[in-house]
């Protein structure tokens, strides 16, 4: 059976080179064996998103502006791990419901990964969200910065995956997500893990 293995290795010495608002840039000395080498990475809480599908198999897009790569992207609904031992499921709900107004009462795993595994060690965990309803308007929670300008569209699950694979989407949340409720629902969603 084909899996990646955890496998840490010694680290002799662990240094914080930047402390920063939301992520850390560490170095580590760590060793392998037959030598020891430094590893700098950033040092991320994790975060989740949620590939929110609706009746009709769209699912919901968000444009958000990433300011290191300058671009206006279209993201799933997702979030950092930021709520001391949360259960990632209930940090999936809080994101869906603050940044798209919905609420969904079936959830599923879809996914997991590592976004850039040679420089970070974030780690993101996608669900499949169904059975969506809108959040109460009282209810709703008010957005800022840049969360403040996202437009919402439903985008029709096979036009999402053209997009992805034609390179027209660069979000990894964006590209896993799609590809990956793609490949669960011509298998049936018999590879779906209920939470």
């Amino acid at each position: 059976m084909l899996a990646d293995v955890e496998a840490p290795r010694p680290v002799v010495s662990h240094d914080v080179i930047h402390a920063g608002k939301i992520f850390d840039l560490v170095g580590d000395v760590v060793d392998l064996g037959d030598s020891q080498v430094l590893r700098e990475y950033v040092a991320h809480p994790g975060a989740v998103a949620v590939v929110a599908l609706d009746d009709d198999d769209r699912v919901l897009l968000l444009s958000q502006y990433r300011h290191p790569v300058r671009s206006v992207l279209w993201e799933p609904p997702a979030g950092l791990r930021d709520v001391p031992d949360e259960e990632l499921v209930l940090a999936a709900a809080r994101e869906l419901a603050e940044e798209a107004d919905l609420v969904a009462g079936a959830w599923w795993r879809l996914v997991d990964f590592y976004t850039s595994p040679g420089g970070s060690d974030e780690r993101i965990r996608v669900f499949l969200a169904r059975d969506l309803q809108p959040v109460a308007h009282a209810d709703r929670f008010t957005r800022t910065d840049e969360e403040a300008t996202m437009v919402p569209v439903w985008v029709p699950l096979d036009d999402a995956v053209d997009a992805a694979l034609s390179g027209r989407l660069h979000s990894p949340t964006a590209v896993t997500g799609v590809l990956a409720a793609a490949a669960a629902r011509a298998r049936g969603w018999s590879t779906l893990q209920p939470v």
